[in-house]
Formats: structure tokens, C-alpha cells, sequence
């Protein structure tokens, strides 16, 4: 195995055999580790390489097994049964090849939840990579505090059957709850059952992070005080059905100009113009084509069929013309950037919007910046 010895002396291949004392041993333990890990192995040396992991992984010595298990805790070199024998070790040396090795198959880490005791678990519910088959299991037979873990894990893939049975299954856990609704992705049918049962303070995060449908937006939005507030602008750029979104605030007579204008400051769009076709009766493909006639007519007379307000008119001129330069420019890419920059333009063009939506729209703005910021620290 010339690759490896040559980053290694005689020396240090009779201290790993023969060290004098169980700390020699380990130090020429994490060198060879280190060694092979950064060596380009051809198919013979790998096989030498895997025969000298195997030797280490049986030592009697935890001190050199733990070397081993540390040093190549994320390393594609490690042999699966050597895996699977470390995995089986004390603690000290499992929990970092469990937490973080590609030796482990699908099969063997559903076989590690259902039959390993609750700190291998949670080790497996850490890991930066987890399917939605070993969630499942997880969900269904780990400890609590493992399927927090994983919960909390967004490199972990639920299927949203599993993520029901979670609530089915830690109704009444907050911090099960919280982990679940604190996921950066939700599907709209947890959403709205995490709504009905967390705190106020999880429901706030809920509501502003994930859309809600038409009905339970409505709900918040009109409900007791004691409810999370909703912000139904929010909601209209996350909705997944717009038209039934559009729908259902009309029909709740909660299509107001203000409403309208904010969202198109926030370049909700889609939103904007299945409102007007709402308010208006026309079809929605023909108010598209008059939301976005380059002439000065078509946006005037759908938005006086939608009885809008004359004196908003120039706000609303302002805030699609700002829309058209974005997206020439392609801003609309990035989401965030792209609300940022049309709420600026926004803000500085001279318009008649209320003192009340340009104070709202700053402190939006001021929002969507320390989100910006917030990513690029990320």
C-alpha cells in the first residue's frame, strides 16, 4: 500500500501493533485513519486499507477504537461491517460514525431505530441526510426526544403521512409540536392542523411562514382576539390556489384597495390580478391582458370595473410599471431580493397611497431586508 505508508513511518504501523501504552496506540490510530481517508487508493490498497480499519475497529482498547470511529465518522473508506461493529460499540465510539457515516444503508439504520437503545436514536435522527423510509420508522418506534431530533432536522425528508402520525402520535408534546411547525417546508393539510392545536407564539410563526388555506386565513384574520394575527398579504403571495384564494377573501368582503395595493407593492402579481378579475366579473385572462396593456387604457378600465378607488389609481400604475422593470431586469428570481427591490422603487416614486399602507409597507421592508441579511449570514 504504497500511497498510505508513505505518509507513514515503520514507526507508526508497530506503535498501532506494539504501542507501548493505550495513548500511543491511539495517535497512530488517528494518523493511519487520517492517512487513508486522504490517500488515492487503488482497489488493491483499499482492500489493504479496509483490512487495517477491521483490525482497529476489534482492539481492545475504546481509546483506539474512538480514534477510528472520529477520525472517519463522515469518510466513504469505512467498510459497512466495520460500520455496523462500531455502531454496535459503546457509546463513545458509535455515536459518531451513527451520526454521521455513508457506510449505513436505509435498512440498516431502520434496524438500528427499532432495535437500538434511545441514544442511538437520536444519533440517527442527527444525521444530515435521512429518507423519508427511515423517518417513518423513527416516528412510529423512537423515543420522543429522537423524534424531536429529527423533526427539528430540515435534512430530513418527511412523507406528510408521517408528519400526521407524529401529531397523532405526541398530541400533546409542545416541543414535538413546535419542532414539527418550525420546519421550513409544510404541507398545507399539518399546517392547518398544527394551527388549531400550538401556542399562540407557534401559531404566529405558522401563520407567517406557511400558507394557510383560504378559510382558515379568513378565520384568523376575523377570529378572537386571543387567535394569531394573519397577514393576509403574506398569505396571498404563499397561497397554492390563488383564484380560490381571491374567492373566498370577496366573498368575505376583504378585497379592499388597501389590501390590493399592498400585496402589489409586494409583487404578489398573480394575486393582484385574480382579485380585480374577482371584484371586476371578468374572466381572468382578460384582466391579465388588461392589468399588463403597455398602453395607458387597459389597467384604467379594469380597474374602474373593479369599482376601485380613482384616487389609488396612480399608486396601482406605479406599482406595476415597477413590477415590469424587475422583471425585465430578471429580479425575479430570488424572491426575497426581488420584494425588497419592489418595495424600495415602491416607496420612492410619488403616489397618493395612504399614510397607513406606507407605513405598513416600511416596516415591511424593513422586515424583508433583515430576512436578505439574515441569508447572506447564513
Amino acid at each position: 500500500m504504497a500511497t498510505t505508508r508513505s505518509a507513514l513511518t515503520d514507526e507508526d504501523i508497530r506503535i498501532l501493533v506494539k504501542g507501548p501504552t493505550v495513548d500511543d496506540r491511539a495517535v497512530a490510530a488517528h494518523k493511519l485513519c487520517r492517512s487513508i481517508d486522504r490517500a488515492e487508493l487503488s482497489k488493491e490498497d483499499r482492500a489493504k486499507a479496509e483490512e487495517i480499519l477491521r483490525i482497529m475497529a476489534t482492539d481492545a482498547a475504546e481509546l483506539v477504537r474512538r480514534a477510528l470511529a472520529v477520525t472517519l465518522r463522515a469518510s466513504n473508506v469505512v467498510p459497512h461491517d466495520v460500520a455496523m461493529k462500531l455502531a454496535a460499540d459503546v457509546e463513545s465510539v458509535a455515536l459518531p460514525i451513527l451520526n454521521f457515516s455513508p457506510a449505513f444503508t436505509d435498512e440498516d439504520l431502520v434496524q438500528i431505530v427499532r432495535l437500538g437503545d434511545p441514544v442511538r436514536q437520536v444519533a440517527v435522527a442527527k444525521r444530515p441526510v435521512l429518507s423519508e423510509t427511515v423517518t417513518t420508522v423513527i416516528v412510529s418506534e423512537a423515543v420522543e426526544k429522537a423524534v424531536e431530533v429529527a423533526c427539528s432536522n430540515d435534512n430530513a425528508k418527511f412523507a406528510e403521512r408521517s408528519l400526521q402520525a407524529c401529531i397523532d402520535r405526541f398530541a400533546k408534546s409542545e416541543h414535538i409540536l413546535q419542532a414539527v411547525a418550525y420546519r421550513r417546508v409544510l404541507p398545507l393539510a399539518v399546517t392547518e392542523r398544527l394551527v388549531q392545536m400550538v401556542g399562540d407564539q407557534v401559531r404566529e410563526h405558522l401563520v407567517a411562514h406557511h400558507a394557510v388555506s383560504p378559510e382558515t386565513a379568513l378565520q384568523l384574520a376575523l377570529g378572537a382576539k386571543e387567535r394569531a394575527t394573519i397577514d393576509l398579504v403574506d398569505q396571498a403571495g404563499r397561497a397554492a390556489d390563488v383564484k380560490s384564494f381571491a374567492y373566498h377573501l370577496n366573498k368575505a368582503e376583504r378585497l379592499t384597495p388597501s389590501l390590493l395595493l399592498r400585496a402589489l407593492a409586494h409583487g404578489h402579481m398573480a394575486f393582484l390580478e385574480h382579485a380585480i378579475a374577482e371584484l371586476s366579473g371578468v374572466p381572468h385572462h382578460r384582466t391579465w391582458l388588461m392589468v399588463h396593456d403597455a398602453g395607458p387604457l387597459g389597467l384604467k378600465a379594469i380597474y374602474e370595473r373593479a369599482g376601485l378607488p380613482a384616487r389609488l389609481l396612480p399608486a396601482f400604475r406605479v406599482g406595476v410599471d415597477v413590477y415590469h422593470q424587475l422583471e425585465r431586469e430578471g429580479g425575479l428570481s430570488d424572491r426575497n431580493r426581488f420584494q425588497e427591490k419592489m418595495l424600495e422603487r415602491f416607496l420612492t416614486q410619488p403616489q397618493p397611497a395612504t399614510r397607513e399602507d406606507m407605513d405598513y409597507l416600511m416596516d415591511k421592508l424593513d422586515r424583508v431586508r433583515r430576512e436578505v441579511r439574515d441569508m447572506k449570514v447564513a
